[in-house]
């Protein structure tokens, strides 16, 4: 059986991963919040953990791997957006997911197993809180039920662990106001009383009144109740690292005595655009939606992803697209004329992505691969998923223009004898799969490889 080595956030180092049961590995990845189109930082973190997801089920077995990833349907931002629509949150909620499962459908990506709702599971979030009230880990202060953060430091667990803030250093540099409630700055809500302007459909019964839970609550409930109050593998943006992964163990932690939550924590890097972090306030907020509409298909765009190392930042940019678009059109080409089926994963391939999912390395690797090698290592990373016809006869229409307006431009460069510019444009148009064929008349004729 191949070896698999992840960076373990936990442990700030890369370490063999060993699953609890290896008959039964378990794997909790923090999903959308459903408001708004999915951005194409919440498509990386997809693409990243599916290839976690289908590298688990090469290497153990599809029946042995539980992948959980939650959807987060009652939230504050969820709130107020539906104010702003002037609709239920019901009805968002509802689109909005469906708008997720489609577009990370169109990035090849498998789904979990399992997709649990926060709504759903509003008494597993009560059993927990009641929990944490009665170790003296959480108090009730004005409506509010909250996690203190002070009584969580055990044998099995000290506050900060995972983000390596120190509590001391945290609540003595607290700078902005605490809120009235709080016995300390760090304390995080549990359980929030409701507002009279909330909609029906977020708010709840529980035994502390109407209100709806916190962020960090809905996690911990939903991957015990599937997973265990141990598993395998958490994951997740990071950005989440601090505070809500954080959170989620010190609750879990203390609401089970003993427990040590996730064994491995997998954090995928942040993505900028062009250089800047994302801001519609900027103009720059690039969604997987957006693109699509472009026309730059959804394997494209998977890609793209790829060529980065997962833990490492990805800047988005033109650049990064029409590369990634030349590589999957060089790539179809290669296996084109393949009548073999997959056959058996290439090792040094393997070996690669069983390194910390290095993909960078990997896609090094397929590139000396061709025929049934190539799309077993394809598969592997969900790629070359359509046939060749199909890949080059979908952008047929959208890119001939561009191929028409490339070949006028040499042609003209012909004219004046700009030799260099001629061969770079007939070279750049070969990157594209088209070739030339100059007639003796002086035209041009063009036919894709």
């Amino acid at each position: 059986m191949p070896q698999i080595y992840l960076y373990n956030s936990l442990s700030r180092k890369k370490e063999l991963f060993s699953p609890i049961d290896e008959n039964h590995v378990r794997m909790y990845v923090c999903g959308p919040t459903v408001y708004d189109y999915a951005h194409i930082g919440n498509g990386r973190a997809v693409v990243v953990y599916d290839i976690l997801f289908r590298l688990l089920r090469h290497v153990y077995g599809a029946k042995k791997i539980l992948y959980a990833r939650n959807i987060t349907d009652v939230d504050d931002k969820i709130n107020a957006a539906a104010k702003a629509q002037n609709i239920s949150i019901q009805k968002l909620t509802e689109e909005v997911t469906g708008w997720f499962h489609s577009d990370m459908g169109n990035l090849n990506t498998l789904p979990p197993n399992i997709e649990p709702k926060a709504t759903e599971h509003i008494a597993e979030m009560i059993d927990i809180i009641e929990r944490l009230l009665a170790s003296g880990n959480a108090y009730i202060s004005q409506g509010h039920v909250l996690f203190d953060v002070t009584k969580c430091d055990t044998k099995d667990y000290n506050y900060g662990i995972l983000s390596g803030r120190i509590q001391e250093e945290m609540l003595a540099g607290a700078r902005i106001a605490v809120e009235s409630y709080k016995k300390n700055p760090g304390d995080f809500v549990l359980w929030k009383p409701c507002d009279v302007e909330d909609d029906i459909s977020s708010v709840f019964a529980s035994p502390w009144g109407q209100g709806r839970p916190g962020w960090h609550i809905e996690c911990s409930a939903m991957s015990s109740k599937y997973l265990g109050q141990d598993f395998d593998i958490h994951g997740g943006g990071g950005d989440l690292k601090f505070p809500h992964h954080e959170n989620e163990i010190a609750q879990s932690c203390a609401a089970y005595p003993g427990s040590k939550y996730a064994k491995y924590w997998v954090h995928n890097g942040f993505v900028t655009v062009a250089g800047e972090k994302m801001s519609k306030s900027v103009g720059n907020f690039v969604t997987v939606r957006n693109l699509l509409e472009r026309g730059i298909k959804g394997e494209v765009i998977r890609y793209a992803m790829l060529k980065t190392k997962y833990s490492e930042p990805l800047d988005w940019n033109d650049k990064l697209v029409e590369d990634a678009k030349k590589e999957l059109d060089g790539f179809y080409r290669k296996v084109a004329d393949c009548k073999q089926q997959a056959g058996e994963v290439a090792c040094e391939f393997l070996e690669a992505i069983c390194d910390d999912m290095n993909l960078p390395k990997a896609i090094s690797i397929m590139h000396n691969l061709s025929g049934a090698d190539l799309l077993a290592a394809a598969n592997l990373i969900g790629i070359l998923q359509d046939s060749s016809e199909n890949w080059f006869k979908s952008g047929a229409a959208s890119d001939e223009e561009e191929i028409k307006q490339l070949i006028n431009a040499r042609s003209e460069a012909k004219k004046s004898k700009n030799w260099a510019e001629s061969d770079k444009i007939r070279n750049r148009l070969k990157d594209m799969g088209i070739i030339l064929e100059d007639k003796p008349d002086g035209s041009v004729d063009w036919r894709r490889i």
